[in-house]
């Protein structure tokens, strides 16, 4: 019978939580696709507002938020709102901790709009922080 001491057990056990706390670029695809489909048509649609996963490691995961003219909210409601979005209506991001928000807004300067129908990725306007349970804070 194969014995584990304690440490390989815990070590065993830290590496599972790690493996669930990541998701691979060809996931990521798939969840992005996912939520074009299933979430985002109601944002674009209505408020010009789209968003995209760009990594899950560690229990934190990043988005990438393009404002559009019709979303009137500011950018710490705007990154509160679509992380929570994004955890809720996805399974694989369900055990997140945090999410980081970067946020886009062609509203700010005419010439990041056309550098977006270009497919050219101009800079964002803002980074957040949104964290998912308040007892994480000291």
């Amino acid at each position: 019978m194969n014995k584990l001491s304690i440490p390989k057990i815990l070590k065993h056990f830290e590496l599972g939580i790690i493996s669930v706390l990541s998701l691979s670029s060809m996931d990521i695809e798939r969840l992005n696709k996912r939520h074009s489909q299933e979430n985002d048509m109601y944002y674009k649609v209505g408020f010009g507002l789209s968003s995209r996963l760009l990594s899950f490691r560690n229990g934190v995961f990043s988005l990438e938020i393009v404002v559009g003219k019709k979303w009137s909210k500011d950018y710490n409601s705007t990154a509160i709102e679509l992380a929570n979005v994004w955890k809720k209506t996805h399974d694989e991001l369900s055990l997140a901790i945090a999410c980081k928000v970067f946020i886009v807004d062609p509203n700010s300067f005419e010439y990041k709009k056309e550098l977006i129908q270009n497919g050219i990725k101009p800079g964002y306007d803002a980074r957040k922080g949104v964290i998912f349970n308040k007892d994480y804070l000291n």
